[in-house]
């Protein structure tokens, strides 16, 4: 039905199209026109996002007109499967009636509420924009439709326009199964439309009216071939728009040419150009109504279908004098059937119009189509009124558009110029430009933005400090909090005795009027706006004034919004930045080099750290927190110091994400509550990834949750990504976490990143990927240019999360740093293992430290030998520390105590803790290992600890 190819249906030409296969011929113009339009869109047709407007016009002369006509409607399809829409000029649905009550329970929001946007350029190929982008009746089935969740359904919808003005104000849509479709459907559509367009014709004013009435009559009653030589009076229809070459365009130009000359009130003809060098004549004649109402209209001199639009050359004449203005589209007469447009392509061949006037054939006669009709004096002051509503209903759109507040006043700038002034200047206080609040904005002032239609203006620079006397306009406004117009700069001596020079200096580029506006927002002061005129001699005026102020009353709000969320991002940041890793603890294991960057959006929850674990081990840690903000902050700080807390109770990498994915869960349901608020949306989710790396074994064991897998670069170059087990993320609960361990060779690199560095809406997670692997290729860099060769290759131009890279060289414990004994559970082989150890110590030159290590030695060992499971194993480790460790098989872990002054035992371990700067258990596969540390160098004025521990025994 949709489609004019035999061969092909409307599912498999979609499916050929967005494969980017050829399907001309096998779809009709408008729809494969709405196709390609919305692929340059970049939308997807699996993920199109409607937007939802809150601000809808409900009592409007549109939905004034229309409900009657949609109530008959819904009688009408009483019992069918039918939903009937009528949606605003911007596409944004306003009411819904159904054939069927009850389908609205089965309906998803998009199809039952209004204030859904389906303008194409949000919703693809659909029946409300294509309506809007083609302007005439359309119809759209099943296939056709350009988004995934549309393509069971069928529409026909056409545009509602104003009967005096022309300009679209709504789209009138039906939406029913394919199995529906009947061509009956866009008569009563195209008839509903119509009334619809009576009843907005009803809402204008009697004036209005008699005019129009008055032309039709005087038509009605012009012979064929008045004496005016116009030939036939004919209406502006879109069959003699497409017969003639014009599209709607040409149309919109027309209209605006047609505007200027019922401002100017004469009879006239006019040559307006259009483009492609072609060119129709205007006609503008007076009118009277009965009732003695003066108007002017203003008709088209339209080719007959044989001629061709003339085509301008070099060395035709100039067109007409008066100079085209921006006004709204305006307009069919009544009697136009809307939706009687067929479907045309938008290139049509060019037709002829001969000036009125010049003798032609009978056959090349042209006709005139109605174009505009109106008052002159009201038109002028309309034009004036619709143009400030256009522009300010622009700035909604365009103003604000960031949450910067520097280019939030560029905006302001950009929108007023050449529209309202030709030069714009923004003063703000540098408190607002870091986001805080201004104690006088009259000091502190700097120059944000330079805006205007020429760039050799000499206005102070943008970026300088700019101080103002208290008689400047600038000044006067922000001590008064009103706007200040000096219509004529030569007289103002406030402005001039600034700086006369400078001040001659504008002068001189014909800079001769000033408005300056307070940018006022919640009874804030942020700064002044400063509008100039040069180009038109005419002084601003009180309109220009209330316009100007409009402008900067809008604008203001958005650069305050934008201040509060830079302040707010900059105590986030600083925060974010707090806690983090400010520097790491010395280490051996690895030499460690990493970049953070937060996304452009707002500070995220990404962190890492580096945690030095017992026995020359050391903790690569990385993980991420969903969510942006200062609640997405703060929780990554808490799961930090807590991963730390773990880490120091020597526990494994599956155990570590174990303990953090409770604690996720506990502050889920502590800060969620039973029922979660909009204001508490608790943690939602969060990622970690962590390895241990041992440098005696050169092994490295990892687990992850939810977290993309680490890259590892062998000393040869490989890049390799180790199959590493998923696992679920924090917060889930309920699923335990695997672990996977691998050797690392020394001079390998492990680099840990977070999602943010890899995921891009606008590239492939496999591209992103491959990239990495060809920035980490290079194994002989140091870990500080890795982390610059990966910023610069693989980070995305304007990250939407954060980013958190972590880079880590191992390095490699030298086998003669080692020492190990096996020793049989035999007290009476303690002094054995005391002597081999003395022997190591005098081999590495730790003489110094020879003592105390035996003293521990012996007490390690011996509570091995009484409470522990054969085999029992000592191992010595050289390092920045010595490492005295004594493992057994069993599972009992020593504990501190006081011992009373009666007991035998108990001070084994007390003597530990005074003579190591740490000890500790941990848990192997295999049993335990009680590990401690001595220094290996005292701090300078500081005794040896065991030295300073048995001062205090005079037996000794």
């Amino acid at each position: 039905m949709g489609l004019v190819g035999e061969d092909i249906g409307p599912a498999r030409a979609r499916e050929q199209f967005l494969r980017g296969g050829a399907v001309e011929g096998a779809v009709r113009n408008p729809i494969l026109n709405s196709w390609q339009r919305s692929r340059s869109l970049g939308l997807s047709p699996e993920g199109c996002e409607l937007p939802y407007f809150q601000d809808l016009d409900l009592d409007g002369r549109l939905v004034r007109a229309a409900t009657p006509v949609l109530d008959r409607l819904q009688h009408t399809f009483a019992g069918r499967n039918m939903n009937v829409s009528l949606a605003d000029g911007r596409g944004a649905v306003l009411q819904r009636r159904f054939g069927e009550t009850s389908q609205v329970r089965h309906l998803a929001a998009i199809q039952s509420v209004p204030g859904f946007v389906f303008a194409e350029e949000f919703a693809g190929t659909n029946g409300i924009g294509l309506a809007l982008a083609e302007r005439q009746l359309i119809n759209v089935y099943g296939a056709e439709h350009f988004a995934e969740r549309s393509q069971a359904n069928a529409c026909a919808a056409i545009p509602v326009r104003d009967p005096l003005s022309g300009r679209i104000e709504g789209v009138l849509c039906f939406g029913y199964p394919p199995t529906d479709a009947d061509a009956a459907l866009n008569i009563v559509i195209s008839k509903a439309a119509g009334a619809i367009e009576r009843r907005l014709l009803e809402q204008s004013s009697t004036r209005e009216r008699a005019l129009l009435q008055a032309y039709l009559d005087a038509r009605s009653r012009a012979p064929t071939g008045d004496a005016t030589g116009n030939g036939q009076l004919g209406e502006l229809s879109g069959s003699e728009l497409a017969g003639s070459g014009l599209d709607w365009r040409d149309e919109m130009i027309l209209k605006e040419r047609a505007t200027d000359l019922i401002a100017a009130a004469q009879r006239a003809a006019v040559d307006v150009p259009l483009p492609g060098g072609r060119r129709v004549t205007l006609l503008s004649r007076p009118v009277t109504s009965p009732s003695g109402v003066e108007g002017i209209v203003i008709e088209a001199v339209l080719p007959a279908p044989q001629q061709h639009l003339a085509v301008l050359t070099e060395a035709d004449t100039s067109p007409g004098p008066l100079a085209p203005q921006v006004l709204a589209s305006a307009a069919p007469p009544p009697g136009y059937l809307p939706g009687a447009e067929p479907d045309r392509p938008p290139e049509q061949p060019a037709a002829t119009v001969r000036p009125p006037g010049v003798a032609g054939h009978a056959a090349d006669s042209a006709a005139g189509g109605l174009v505009l009709i109106g008052e002159p004096g009201v038109g002028t002051y309309a034009v004036a009124a619709r143009r400030r509503l256009e522009l300010l209903s622009e700035a909604s759109t365009r103003i604000g558009t960031t949450l910067d507040v520097s280019r939030t006043a560029r905006e302001l700038a950009e929108m007023a110029v050449p529209r309202l002034a030709d030069y714009v200047t923004i003063d703000l206080p540098e408190a607002v430009l870091r986001g805080e609040e201004p104690t006088d904005p009259r000091t502190g002032l700097h120059r944000t933005v330079v805006h205007g239609i020429r760039d050799d203006c000499p206005f102070y620079p943008a970026g300088e400090r700019v101080d103002l006397r208290t008689s400047t306009p600038q000044l006067r406004c922000l001590a008064d909090r009103q706007p200040v117009l000096e219509p004529d700069l030569r007289a103002a001596g406030g402005w001039i005795a600034q700086d006369p020079a400078h001040a001659e200096r504008l002068l001189g580029h014909h800079i001769h009027s000033l408005i300056a506006v307070p940018l006022l927002a919640r009874g804030i002061a942020l700064g002044t706006a400063s509008f100039y005129r040069a180009q038109d001699p005419v002084p601003f005026g009180d309109d220009d004034l209330s316009l100007a102020q409009e402008l900067a009353t809008r604008a203001a709000i958005c650069i305050d919004n934008a201040r509060r969320f830079t302040r707010e991002h900059t105590m986030v940041l600083a925060l974010q930045h707090s806690l983090l890793p400010q520097s790491f603890p010395e280490q051996s294991a690895v030499e460690v080099a990493y970049r953070y960057m937060p996304a452009e959006s707002g500070v995220g929850g990404d962190w890492f750290d580096v945690i030095p674990l017992s026995s020359t081990r050391v903790a690569l840690v990385v993980g991420d927190v969903v969510g942006h903000g200062l609640h997405a902050a703060a929780t990554m700080g808490r799961l930090r110091t807590a991963a730390r807390n773990f880490a120091e109770l020597d526990l494994g990498p599956d155990e570590v994400l174990t303990h953090l994915d409770n604690l996720v869960g506990r502050l889920d349901r502590d800060e969620g509550g039973e029922e979660p608020s909009a204001d508490s949306t608790g943690i939602i989710g969060a990622t970690c990834l962590y390895a241990i790396y041992d440098p005696t074994s050169q092994q490295c064991v990892m687990a992850r949750s939810g977290h993309p897998p680490p890259a590892l670069v062998h000393p040869d170059g490989t890049v390799t990504f180790p199959d590493l087990p998923a696992g679920p993320p924090l917060g889930l609960g309920g699923l335990p976490f695997e672990t996977a361990e691998f050797a690392v060779p020394e001079g390998s690199q492990l680099v840990l990143y977070t999602n943010g560095l890899i995921e891009d809406r606008h590239r492939d997670v496999d591209t992103a990927l491959d990239q990495l692997r060809r920035a980490l290729a290079h194994p002989t860099r140091p870990p500080e240019e890795t982390c610059e060769a990966v910023v610069r290759a693989v980070v995305p131009p304007h990250p939407a999360d954060d980013i958190a890279l972590l880079v880590a060289r191992t390095h490699a414990l030298p086998p003669h740093r080692s020492a190990t004994w096996d020793l049989p559970a035999d007290p009476a082989l303690v002094s054995g293992i005391r002597a081999a150890v003395t022997r190591q110590l005098a081999e590495w030159g730790l003489h110094e430290v020879a003592f105390a290590t035996e003293l521990l030695l012996s007490e390690l060992v011996t509570n091995a030998i009484r409470y522990g499971t054969e085999p029992l194993q000592v191992r010595l480790l050289h390092d920045r520390t010595l490492v005295c460790e004594v493992s057994d098989a069993g599972s009992t872990a020593p504990h501190l105590r006081h011992a009373a002054s009666t007991d035998e035992g108990g001070r084994g371990l007390f003597l530990v803790a005074q003579l190591a700067q740490a000890w500790g258990t941990r848990y192997t596969a295999g049993g335990k290992v009680i590990w401690a540390e001595c220094a290996l160098e005292s701090p300078a004025g500081k005794t040896d600890a065991a030295a300073a521990y048995f001062d205090d025994i005079p037996a000794l």
